[in-house]
C-alpha cells in the first residue's frame, strides 16, 4: 500500500464519507428532522450541516458549501431557525444519525468501537485555521457512545477535508457553479448536479460559457485536456491540504484503520445510492474522485 499522507488522505476519505452521509441519506436522519416539522429533504440537510455555525443567514452558507445556487440556499436559510433553533438541529442530527447508524452496524459494535477509537485521534484537534466548516464542527464536544463518536470524527475529518477542497477550486479561479459544470464534463452526470445544488439553465450555462472562453470546455461542453488537468491538480491539491491528520500514523496503523472501516463502510453504502448529488464514492480504498 502507498502510505504517503497525501494518498492515505484519499483512501480514508472514501473511506469514512459514507459512514458521514449517513446524516443526509438514512430513512432515521430524514424522519428526526420531517418529525421536527422541517419538511422536505433540503430544509434538514441545511439545518443541520449549518447548525455548527449558530443561527446564521444564507450569505455564509453559500460561502462555505460553495457550490449550492444562493437562490436555492436562501429558500431554506434563515427561515429554519423559525422552526428550530441550531442546537436543537444538532441534536436532531446526532439523534437520527445514532440510529441509522446503530441499524446499519449492528452486529459491527467491536468493530465501531476500534475504529471510534483510532479515529477519534485523527479528528480531535484539527486545525481550523481556513477551515470554517471543521471549526464550527470541532468546537463541538465528542459524544460518548462509540457509533456517535465515530459519526462525528467522520464528520470532522470530512468538512476539514471539504473546507480544503473549496480553498482548492477558488485558488484555481472557479466559482461554485463552473467547478460543478466542469465536473459533469468530466464524470458525474448534469442530472446528479444541477438540479440538486439549484442552478437555473441559465446560470449553468452562463457557467459553460465562462469555460469555454478560459479553454476548459469545448464549444460543445466537453471537458478539454486543460480542463481535466485543472480538476486533477485541484484533487491533488485537496489531498496535501488533507493530509495532516495522517502524517503520524505508520503504515501499518493506516493498514489497520481501512481493515476496520472497511466493513463499516460498505454497511453504511446500503443507506445510500450511486451515483448520488454529493459526490459520495463508492466503498473502495481505491482512489475516488470528489464532487466540490
Amino acid at each position: 500500500m502507498n502510505t504517503s499522507a497525501a494518498t492515505t488522505a484519499r483512501t480514508m476519505w472514501a473511506l469514512y464519507e459514507p459512514i458521514h452521509a449517513v446524516a443526509y441519506f438514512a430513512p432515521e436522519a430524514l424522519a428526526a428532522y420531517e418529525d421536527a416539522g422541517l419538511r422536505g429533504f433540503w430544509r434538514g440537510y441545511f439545518a443541520g450541516r449549518a447548525a455548527p455555525l449558530g443561527p446564521v443567514g444564507p450569505e455564509p452558507v453559500v460561502a462555505s458549501f460553495f457550490t449550492f445556487a444562493p437562490a436555492m440556499v436562501a429558500r431554506a436559510l434563515p427561515d429554519v431557525w423559525s422552526l428550530t433553533a441550531p442546537e436543537r438541529a444538532l441534536a436532531l442530527r446526532r439523534a437520527g444519525t445514532a440510529a441509522a447508524l446503530t441499524r446499519l452496524l449492528a452486529g459491527h459494535e467491536r468493530e465501531v468501537e476500534r475504529a471510534a477509537e483510532a479515529l477519534v485521534p485523527r479528528a480531535a484537534g484539527l486545525d481550523g485555521s481556513g477551515r470554517v466548516l471543521a471549526a464550527a464542527n470541532g468546537a463541538l464536544d465528542f459524544p460518548d457512545k462509540p457509533v456517535e463518536r465515530l459519526w462525528h470524527a467522520a464528520t470532522l475529518l470530512r468538512e476539514h477535508r471539504g473546507d480544503g477542497h473549496v480553498a482548492a477550486l477558488v485558488a484555481a479561479g472557479l466559482d461554485g457553479c463552473e467547478a460543478l459544470v466542469l465536473r459533469s464534463a468530466v464524470d458525474l452526470p448534469r442530472a446528479e448536479l444541477q438540479p440538486h445544488r439549484g442552478w437555473t439553465d441559465q446560470e449553468w450555462d452562463a457557467a459553460a460559457r465562462r469555460l469555454t472562453d478560459r479553454g476548459l470546455l469545448t464549444p460543445d461542453g466537453a471537458a478539454t485536456e486543460a480542463g481535466r488537468g485543472l480538476l486533477r491538480a485541484a484533487e491533488t491539491t485537496t489531498d496535501r491540504a488533507a493530509e495532516r491528520p495522517w502524517r503520524p500514523l505508520t503504515p501499518e496503523q493506516v493498514a489497520t484503520l481501512v481493515r476496520l472501516l472497511t466493513p463499516l463502510t460498505t454497511a453504511c453504502a446500503t443507506a445510500l445510492r450511486f451515483p448520488n448529488p454529493i459526490g459520495v464514492p463508492k466503498p473502495t480504498v481505491q482512489s475516488c474522485r470528489r464532487a466540490p
